[in-house]
């Protein structure tokens, strides 16, 4: 190794270590993700209330699922540690024949709920 190699790996090191931390990359949705959006308490309840059902016949979606990730309101309830079990997304997504699907799914922690 010539000196020149030497001291140019040794700046190197020293400017990687100086460079602050890189933040974490904001998160992006897939074009292929419908949007989600997490209903607040009245109005899960109205929505079992119009389908005439209870939340543990609904399809689950776990609390861990990145298409929540999409809804900036489930973003801050995550922060404020809500409880956010049993509660209802709305999922849209764009259909042919109907325009826009609506399909509803129930907030777990983990798939034994």
């Amino acid at each position: 190794m010539t000196p020149a190699k030497s001291s140019a790996r040794k700046r190197t090191k020293k400017a990687a270590a100086a460079a602050p931390p890189e933040p974490p990359r904001p998160f992006v949705a897939h074009h292929l993700v419908p949007p989600h959006t997490l209903l607040s308490d009245a109005e899960s309840q109205q929505v079992l209330a119009d389908l005439q059902t209870l939340v543990e016949r609904l399809p689950k979606i776990l609390v861990t699922d990145p298409g929540l990730r999409t809804d900036p309101n489930f973003t801050k309830a995550r922060e404020a540690q809500e409880n956010l079990s049993n509660r209802l997304v709305r999922v849209a997504r764009p259909s042919s024949t109907a325009g826009t699907a609506i399909a509803y799914r129930a907030v777990v922690h983990n798939l034994g709920e």
